[in-house]
């Protein structure tokens, strides 16, 4: 696999940072992953990282390189995290689980297969242009599909934020899957949260990633984000791909797996102490809570982990 990658997380203008991302490769498979958690103090961000670790951890316990069956294992590995969220509310006697939103992608073969819960989204770019996207599980993605509202008026809906699908809460999470994609050279796969793509028009994104530099592209999308967002931007985090299928040309900033060994893993994801690092401190938030927390964390992902 050769490809280039960037990935980045910011709080915009709220007290707290409830965004996960990750990415994890092996010699011959990769993995990019975004949540964005719900459920207010602490709780939204916990429900993200147990989703976003667990997907991980089970990522890099079966990819041997590679994955016997990526749409299995995305399933799974969704489905679990859901419910290691739901074990660790029962835990501590929650009286609402915490939830988040979740989107994955696996590509292994030049072929990219992703499934989401939620109004996180994945992009796949060609020459600048879309070629699919996600489809929003919200109410408000509902009605612009049913034509009762534009896609400008669902900006500005008051329930644009309201979605019937997320890993935890009470109800089984909807996951939707992709078809298998082909992947060729120059490709753009991009995964984020709503504070990314809910500020910008939708013709933003692609444009700006049609010279296929996400090194620079994807930290202009952020900077555009959250200035549109003002005084009120969410948390918006974005991982963007430039796939390469030729080892001929070199790429600056690009991975290349060829020489890695076949039982090695390369991640990129913090961990849930130094994600609240530089965060405004909240009341009743000690770091003997987050400590505590990340035990909880690990624990609930133990559980449903084989």
């Amino acid at each position: 696999m050769k490809f280039t990658i960037y990935q980045e997380s910011r709080p915009g203008k709220r007290p707290t940072n409830e965004d996960r991302i990750a990415y994890s490769y092996s010699r011959d498979a990769l993995l990019m992953v975004v949540a964005d958690g719900m459920g207010g103090h602490l709780h939204g961000e916990v429900a993200a990282q147990i989703a976003v670790q667990y997907i991980t951890e089970a990522f890099q316990r079966e990819a041997k390189p590679m994955l016997k069956d990526p749409f299995l294992f995305l399933s799974g590995a969704l489905n679990n995290a859901h419910h290691a969220i739901l074990d660790y509310a029962a835990d501590r006697f929650l009286p609402e689980a915490p939830r988040t939103t979740c989107v994955a992608c696996i590509v292994q073969d030049s072929i990219a297969y992703w499934a989401h819960a939620g109004d996180s989204r994945l992009y796949t770019i060609r020459g600048g242009r879309i070629i699919s996207r996600t489809r929003d599980h919200s109410r408000v993605a509902r009605m612009v599909e049913d034509g009762l509202i534009s896609a400008e008026d669902a900006t500005r809906h008051p329930a644009r934020n309201r979605i019937f699908s997320c890993l935890g809460g009470a109800s089984a999470p909807q996951i939707d899957f992709s078809r298998k994609t082909p992947l060729m050279t120059g490709d753009i796969v991009l995964l984020c949260s709503d504070g990314l793509w809910g500020p910008l028009p939708e013709d933003v994104i692609p444009r700006a990633l049609s010279t296929g530099n996400v090194l620079q592209a994807s930290p202009a999308l952020l900077n555009q984000a959250e200035a549109r967002g003002g005084e009120n931007a969410d948390n918006l985090s974005i991982i963007a791909i430039r796939w390469e299928d030729s080892y001929a040309e070199d790429t600056l900033g690009s991975v290349s797996t060829k020489t890695m060994p076949i039982d090695s893993f390369t991640t990129q994801m913090e961990a849930f102490a130094k994600a609240r690092k530089g965060v405004q401190p909240l009341p009743n938030l000690s770091d003997e809570d987050i400590e505590r927390a990340i035990q909880e964390i690990n624990a609930a992902i133990r559980k449903f982990s084989k």
